[in-house]
């Protein structure tokens, strides 16, 4: 629901005029690498959020105290965003290390489309270019590394839903992968045990938010979505060096690249997409490590395929969760457009009752569900902000569980059927590998290739 806070905002940068990037300090243990970060709003609020590096069998420490600095200073300049936002200071000014011209523009930029959703329903009129200026007090400078890393190990995030359940199991036997998890839940246990591994076989994070932001936000201060996911991509890297891995292969899919709002271009996904992608694999070249490889495996696939792909791997259906309002549960709602759209596009490959099993109820014949739907299916200006699959693929996967469905048709279904034939947008494509549309190198490529034949 979009609030008109555009007044807000104006006061808001008005009293608090700029926020401050004091710096952080690492506490090494023998249990874990410990981040504590130091944010400043206009000397009248302080933040202290934390990262977390566990000790595991992965963590390899082979790295100088400059190297580590420069990791942790980059993973800041995105952990930020989620307090500034609470008051969007004019100005954000960066103490202990110096970004050039290219740099700021970079952050802008991340900053900027990151918060797209964030300005949107909070209906800020803004513009890359005079948002929030970036200013540096210190002259001192960080210098890209060569790290030697193993070309085997390939760190997979896992966030407990299906699409990085596909990369997983389609990676695991030709490669050393090996599971990343930002804040375990009980989804991303399952998830590495059901494809053979350890409860201690994974590259472990932890995260805390500082509760003085959450006391801002209670006293009706902004608030609203930020770009996690380039937070997990600065993370990941690191840990990627911790623990000797080349490669950090990601579930994006192309579907991520389609704006949530078709008017404004506006991506709910944008740090998911392919374009965020490219520019982050060029800064971290040429800022961090040129040794350190980011990519999406599933980006040439469509939410679709990946559906399908999902479908044969069973011993996930019971554990695999995508409902952001239940991963505090372990749930599935049943009320989300989350929720709705990992149904519909599951819907065409597994079969209607080990649908029910898994959700809980048949979400196609779910009345309250309308509007979600026809969001989803294109009969709404807005996509639900949300991380879900083009309109396209969703009324692909509709009309084919449609022919799969016996009469008399579910609520949802039957709906669909009443509507005009040219008003369902059809599927075009289910992969593009198209080498400018990803960024995967040929060994990957190649087991991506033989899985989708």
């Amino acid at each position: 629901m979009v609030k008109d806070n555009h007044k807000k905002f104006k006061q808001l940068r008005r009293k608090y005029t700029f926020f401050v990037y004091e710096g952080f300090s690492i506490i090494d243990s023998s249990e874990s690498l410990k981040v504590v970060y130091n944010f400043n709003l206009a000397d009248q609020y302080y933040f202290h959020p934390t990262l977390e590096f566990i000790k595991g069998k992965y963590f390899t420490n082979n790295i100088t105290d400059m190297e580590i600095q420069n990791f942790v200073f980059h993973i800041g300049m995105i952990e930020l965003i989620s307090y500034w936002k609470a008051a969007c200071p004019p100005k954000i000014i960066i103490k202990q290390f110096k970004l050039d011209d290219y740099q700021v523009n970079w952050w802008k930029k991340v900053y900027f489309n990151g918060l797209g959703e964030f300005f949107y329903l909070n209906n800020i009129s803004t513009d890359q270019h005079t948002f929030v200026k970036i200013e540096c007090t210190d002259e001192k400078e960080l210098q890209k590394r060569n790290f030697n890393l193993d070309s085997k190990k390939v760190l997979i995030p896992i966030g407990g839903g299906k699409d990085s359940v596909v990369t997983l199991e389609l990676l695991k036997e030709k490669f050393n992968s090996i599971p990343l998890i930002l804040n375990p839940r009980q989804a991303s246990f399952d998830t590495i045990s059901a494809a053979g591994y350890d409860r201690d076989d994974f590259v472990e994070i932890k995260r805390s938010i500082h509760s003085t932001l959450l006391e801002l936000n209670e006293q009706g201060f902004l608030n609203g979505h930020t770009p996690f996911s380039a937070l997990l991509a600065f993370i990941s890297i690191f840990s990627a060096a911790l623990s000797g891995s080349k490669y950090i292969a990601l579930s994006n899919e192309s579907s991520a690249n389609e704006p949530t709002d078709k008017v404004t271009g506006i991506n709910h996904q944008y740090s998911k997409s392919i374009e965020f992608e490219k520019d982050f694999r060029e800064y971290v070249a040429g800022y961090i490590s040129e040794d350190i490889k980011y990519f999406s495996f599933l980006r040439p696939l469509n939410e679709y395929i990946i559906a399908k792909l999902f479908s044969t791997f069973p011993a996930h259906f019971d554990s695999f969760r995508s409902c952001n309002v239940g991963s505090k549960t372990d749930s599935w709602c049943g009320n989300c457009p989350k929720c709705l759209f990992t149904y519909i596009i599951l819907s065409p490959f597994i079969e209607r009752d080990t649908m029910i099993k898994i959700f809980g109820e048949d979400l196609y014949n779910d009345k309250s569900l309308l509007q979600h739907f026809n969001e989803l299916i294109g009969h709404s200006e807005v996509k639900p902000f949300e991380c879900v699959g083009t309109i396209e693929e969703i009324n692909m996967a509709v009309k084919e569980a449609i022919k799969m469905t016996d009469e008399p048709l579910p609520f949802l279904l039957d709906y669909y059927t009443s509507l005009p034939l040219d008003s369902t947008p059809m599927y075009t494509s289910f992969i593009n590998l198209d080498k400018t549309s990803h960024c995967i190198e040929n060994q990957f490529l190649e087991v991506l290739k033989i899985h989708i034949k």
